[in-house]
């Protein structure tokens, strides 16, 4: 009788298991938010909640500060799909110790930064582009890839989680703050990264 009823529960608890992680995969599903950004404010509510990031001179308030500064209306809007990646197995194939770990086309290694590498196609974006990516910050075209084709874009991230905690894929607008020459290099990036101002280009399109 004993085996039978806790057999019972057990049945009951795992149903109930399977009801929830299908609620959480259709939530995810319409609208692209993470199960990490739900969680329950007050009983039986949910709110949607950002997490900080934490990445050096970069935060939620400095996304937003970014944004209302920039007039959108001086810069080129594209449309694209932007995907996040990591230098890792599940992105690229490569584990550490690989020599080409973490290693971009332009032979840049990839950054996570206040102008973080990202991956775009050359004829659409020629590497050394800054894009600015409404919620992720500003993007330095640094890599390709087979599969980024038209206005396809990848967002470096430093790990899978925050693949998946911050971005996953959108659909979205960005802003072409300077076109690229067909290359990058270090020294570049690092200037970039230097700037003690938020929007240190000059306010014209461009040409």
């Amino acid at each position: 009788m004993y085996g039978n009823s806790t057999f019972k529960w057990a049945f009951r608890l795992l149903m109930s298991a399977l009801f929830i992680g299908a609620v959480f995969m259709t939530i995810f599903v319409f609208t692209n938010v993470p199960f990490s950004k739900l969680y329950v404010q007050d009983v039986g509510e949910k709110t949607l909640h950002e997490h900080d990031r934490s990445i050096p001179g970069l935060t939620v308030p400095t996304y937003t500060l970014m944004e209302q500064e920039l007039e959108t209306s001086d810069y080129h809007r594209v449309h694209v799909t932007a995907t996040g990646y990591t230098a890792g197995e599940e992105s690229t194939g490569k584990n550490p110790g690989d020599p080409a770990y973490g290693i971009t086309y332009s032979g840049l290694p990839v950054l996570r930064d206040s102008y973080s590498t990202v991956a775009a196609d050359p004829t659409v974006f020629p590497l050394g582009t800054v894009l600015f990516i409404p919620g992720y910050g500003y993007g330095v075209v640094a890599d390709t890839g087979s599969a980024i084709k038209g206005t396809k874009i990848d967002l470096y991230y430093d790990s899978i989680e925050d693949v998946f905690n911050e971005w996953g894929k959108k659909d979205l607008d960005v802003f072409v703050i300077k076109e690229g020459t067909g290359n990058i290099t270090q020294e570049e990036l690092n200037q970039l990264n230097e700037r003690t101002t938020i929007h240190d280009f000059k306010r014209t399109r461009e040409t």
